[in-house]
């Protein structure tokens, strides 16, 4: 099995049991090797007091993205920690796309950094989250 089709299996098996991506309107876009892109549209259920996208749910999208991209070589692995940067409201109607790249693993401990853009390629937000693998697979290998 090559790593994307690693991913792609992983993925596709955490994808099947995950209620709060799909609850918040997400869509996993693409995963590889320590890589996913996840997007989203903003709705108004999406939208806070103010009439932006909350930052709670750009959050959710940066976090899922980083769950797909640090479980992504069948290692069951959750956040330990996480930081989100934001730069720019998403507005109602943007595509927000998260794009999550691992920056470093070792030994069960890894850093992915998360780049939140709208359809403009406007960068929202930054997000930075450190993993940790718990032992387990998302599929039997």
């Amino acid at each position: 099995m090559t790593p994307q089709e690693r991913a792609a299996k992983s993925a596709a098996a955490m994808w099947a049991h995950d209620a709060a991506s799909k609850w918040f309107g997400m869509e996993l876009v693409e995963v590889d090797e320590g890589r996913a892109v996840l997007a989203l549209t903003v709705a108004p259920h999406h939208c806070n007091g103010h009439g932006i996208c909350h930052g709670g749910v750009t959050h959710a999208l940066a976090d899922s993205a980083f769950a797909f991209a640090c479980n992504s070589r069948n290692a069951t692995t959750v956040g330990q920690h996480t930081m989100m940067s934001y730069l720019v409201p998403g507005q109602l109607g943007d595509r927000l796309t998260a794009t999550a790249t691992e920056t470093t693993v070792t030994g069960r401990s890894g850093v992915y950094d998360v780049r939140v853009t709208n359809q403009d390629d406007t960068i929202i937000a930054e997000f930075r989250g450190m993993s940790r693998a718990i032992g387990g697979q998302n599929f039997e290998e």
